[in-house]
């Protein structure tokens, strides 16, 4: 070899080095830098700003990740409920790239796991992880689709019954009611003393919340959602007889008829003025009812376990509500899912949780027997423990977004009068049917 050809070699050996080591230098964002800390990382978070824990203390859990990896912002956005599905959706299909953890209601699991749009975390959740979450069965349910996991259980939520225990004495009753037919006498008795003008507030409006609501009461007048997987029956007996009920108690007077128009804060508010006797809602509301800031009624809100139809109670059933919990997951589009998913872990981690009791209880079995947790949250824990076992999870179906519409406006229909409860349900029932079979199309 020439010495002319030996340059020329020993020149391109350097310029190979040379190459090797910027290319060492220019590390990309996502990958970890010596220390096995992400550099200049933004991780996207979107959550909730409704039930469960609050807007400030999400942004607390993200200021802790990031003191805890240094190098990584976590930059948050918070919307309400009802925005929340759309807001995901647009995100997701444009690529997922916009969001990269997001807190995912669990009857939009099948619909964004179907379209591919959420990281399927099935090998990463281990026998031991379930065994630990309360009733795993139907906790892990709430990330499920198809036998494979796309989350982490996150809110285990359920509707509550709350009552005014000032007013149930000033009526002159000593417990709350343990049937619906027992609570339209109580409140009947207050609307006639002039203790209260509408005894009864609920989420009834053309919204998520009334088919949260409808659930509730459809299960406490003994009906189902299902007569099998994929084939809805919401327009059985009881069913009928539970929106009837609705029906009823509005004509009467007794449920307030601005119920019709209301969600979950707008029930919040109008129990904590004291314009309110009873009302269901998502636990963080008894925090909320019960802080001298936040309400007129503080001291006087209790919790008390669902009621049921005296049909249903006869039966041995003691409860129902509906159980409407969320997850939390990484978009398929991340840019940066295992540091997206060391995120999500973190927040849903027994210590975080915890630590974040007082509106959202954690998921984790050894939290209910954690002294600490027990003593902040005596009512609250023990409460969610007896009232679990009678939660009832509503259909994970892909078309879930157009079924509850269908559910929404039958209820709509039974409210204005337009249709009886009988014919609103039984034209809602068809319609979410023929949905179903045009989807296996």
């Amino acid at each position: 070899m020439s010495r002319t050809s030996k340059s020329i070699v020993a020149a391109a050996m350097v310029l190979i080095m040379v190459g090797a080591l910027l290319s060492g230098c220019s590390k990309s964002a996502t990958e970890p830098g010596a220390s096995g800390t992400p550099e200049k990382v933004t991780l996207r978070f979107i959550g909730m700003e409704q039930a469960g824990m609050t807007v400030d203390e999400q942004k607390a859990v993200a200021k802790e990740f990031e003191d805890k990896h240094p190098g990584v912002t976590v930059e948050t956005t918070f919307v309400s409920y009802d925005a929340l599905h759309d807001k995901l959706a647009t995100a997701l299909a444009g690529g997922g790239t916009a969001f990269d953890v997001l807190v995912v209601d669990n009857t939009w699991m099948a619909e964004f796991a179907a379209a591919g749009w959420l990281m399927d975390v099935t090998d990463k959740i281990t026998p031991e992880m379930k065994q630990q979450t309360v009733d795993q069965d139907v906790t892990w349910r709430i990330v499920t689709y198809n036998g494979r996991l796309y989350g982490m259980p996150w809110m285990l939520d359920q509707k509550y019954f709350y009552y005014n225990e000032d007013m149930l004495k000033q009526a002159g009753f000593d417990a709350p009611p343990k049937t619906w037919e027992e609570m339209v006498k109580m409140a009947r008795g207050m609307k006639q003393k002039g203790i209260v003008e509408y005894p009864i507030i609920w989420s009834w409006a053309q919204k998520e919340a009334s088919n949260v609501d409808f659930v509730t009461l459809l299960y406490g007048f003994g009906g189902q959602l299902e007569s099998a997987p994929g084939v809805a029956s919401f327009n059985d007996d009881g069913a009928k007889k539970a929106l009837q009920f609705m029906v009823d108690t509005l004509k009467e007077g007794i449920s307030n008829p601005a119920s019709t128009v209301s969600v979950e804060e707008d029930v919040r508010n109008t129990f904590s003025a004291g314009k309110a006797a009873f009302a269901i809602n998502w636990l963080y509301m008894y925090d909320l009812a019960n802080d001298p800031k936040e309400s007129k009624v503080a001291g006087k809100v209790k919790l008390a376990m669902m009621p049921v139809s005296e049909a249903v109670l006869a039966k041995g059933i003691p409860s129902a509500t509906s159980n409407d919990s969320m997850g939390m997951a990484v978009s398929a589009g991340s840019k940066n899912k295992e540091l997206a998913w060391e995120f999500l872990q973190y927040f849903t981690s027994p210590e975080v949780q915890k630590r974040y009791a007082a509106h959202q209880l954690p998921i984790w079995k050894e939290a209910f027997s954690d002294p600490e947790l027990l003593k902040a949250q005596p009512v609250t824990t023990k409460m969610f423990m007896e009232q679990f076992p009678y939660g009832h999870v509503k259909v994970h179906v892909p078309y879930y977004m157009e079924y509850s519409k269908i559910m929404q406006l039958s209820m709509q229909y039974a409210f204005s009068g337009q249709k009886t409860p009988a014919q609103s349900l039984d034209e809602a029932v068809d319609q979410v049917n023929k949905l179903a079979q045009q989807y296996k199309q």
